[in-house]
């Protein structure tokens, strides 16, 4: 079973109760079904926190490694953990944990992809002559940092889930290599046929750049038969803006995954690209 579900509130408290509550349910659903394996889908805030204390507190250097020990706040991601060590301890399944870093996959209405979020902001400043705009900070802008493929991501758990020599372990999931944004926004411009226009003085947020852009996306989408005329379903401009406006260096260490055999890699500017051709296909973005 491959859990990767999440569903936003407005707490902490609040999302540990309802999406530590949904994989508890599952599991219990699933009680008499002889389930093998159970992988869950986590990711870096194991290490960073959660949003509402997001890198505000003492963390482990980077690159992040597996056996960190917990921080000292609530964390849905551990309440998680406690649901499933606490169902295999019952039900007899192996599990496994999957904590990628900011994951860009083949999505509408996710809550948090900067894929699609990134080539709608191309396509909305293409549309307005306006210059694609980073939004985050300066230490994101020079800093190094890495990224998740859904497709890698996917590859990683259906591994882990058979390979018994390595069950019952937490793995971090990333692409593989590491870049910085100053070198990676310019060539998605150029992918996306926009100027692009680095880190200057302060972050510029999406939801600050992109405020009021709802009625020009449903005319962008009548105009060229889109998929999704409804902005918000294919932009999800705060976590984006989250994601991008840090100022701490965030590095993934694979190596636990590489000794025990997931030998997987994908460069981080071809998902970006391969991505924006498949909305393309798809009718999400002109």
């Amino acid at each position: 079973m491959f859990f990767t579900a999440w569903a936003r509130q407005d707490s902490e408290e609040e999302n540990i109760r309802v999406n530590a509550g949904m994989l508890r349910n599952l599991l219990a659903a699933l009680a008499d079904k002889h389930v093998a394996h159970v992988a869950l889908m986590t990711g870096l805030k194991h290490y960073l926190g959660p949003f509402e204390s997001y890198a505000a507190g003492e963390m482990a250097d980077t690159p992040f490694h597996e056996e960190e020990p917990r921080l000292p706040v609530r964390n849905m991601y551990y309440a998680q953990e406690d649901e499933l060590w606490s169902g295999a301890a019952t039900q007899g399944f192996t599990w496994s944990a999957h904590r990628a870093h900011t994951v860009i996959g083949h999505a509408v209405g996710n809550a948090m992809n900067m894929g699609l979020t990134i080539a709608v902001q191309a396509t909305l400043c293409k549309e307005t002559g306006q210059p694609f705009t980073f939004p985050g900070s300066e230490t994101q802008w020079n800093g190094l940092t890495d990224m998740t493929d859904a497709g890698l991501l996917a590859d990683h758990m259906v591994w882990a889930s058979t390979t018994p020599a390595y069950a019952d372990e937490a793995f971090n999931v990333v692409n593989g290599d590491v870049f910085r944004w100053r070198w990676m926004w310019p060539r998605l411009a150029a992918y996306s046929g926009v100027e692009p226009e680095g880190y200057q003085d302060e972050p510029r947020p999406l939801e600050v750049q992109m405020a009021g852009t709802e009625e020009l996306w449903q005319r962008i989408a009548d105009t060229e038969g889109l998929a999704e005329s409804r902005l918000d379903r294919v932009a999800s401009w705060w976590h984006t803006d989250g994601d991008l406006g840090r100022n701490i260096e965030v590095v993934t260490d694979m190596s636990k995954s590489r000794i025990a055999g997931f030998t997987e890699y994908r460069r981080t500017l071809d998902a970006f690209t391969d991505l924006f051709d498949r909305y393309r296909a798809d009718n999400l973005i002109p």
